[in-house]
């Protein structure tokens, strides 16, 4: 009817604190993981970031350009966050410089 003393008795407590070198070798595998992350997402993402602001920043008058919809054209104005491209004789088009993908090479649209 009533417990034996040895089922009653609480469980021993748990360590306390712990030391530093069992806190740093737990928290390894976490660092590692940012720092393959880093390295196979961030890093190329800022650096093709860096190449697409270049490649704006350079665009010209006469350039021809591929807009972000697919849209073949020659770069008539510039502006500072606007450009307007002749996308067939006769009809300019606004963009936004940021909807530039490529700049294609001199003479590949007749």
């Amino acid at each position: 009817m009533f417990i034996s003393s040895a089922f009653a008795q609480t469980a021993p407590a748990a360590a306390g604190g712990g030391d530093l070198a069992t806190t740093l070798t737990s928290m390894l595998p976490l660092v590692l993981m940012f720092v393959v992350l880093y390295f196979i997402m961030i890093r190329p993402q800022m650096k093709r970031q860096k190449e697409h602001r270049a490649m704006i920043d350079a665009l010209a008058k006469g350039d021809e350009v591929v807009i972000a919809g697919g849209m073949l054209g020659k770069v008539t104005r510039l502006g500072e966050q606007y450009l307007s491209v002749e996308v067939a004789t006769g009809v300019e088009v606004q963009f936004q410089r940021s909807a530039v993908v490529q700049v294609l090479p001199k003479g590949t649209i007749k």
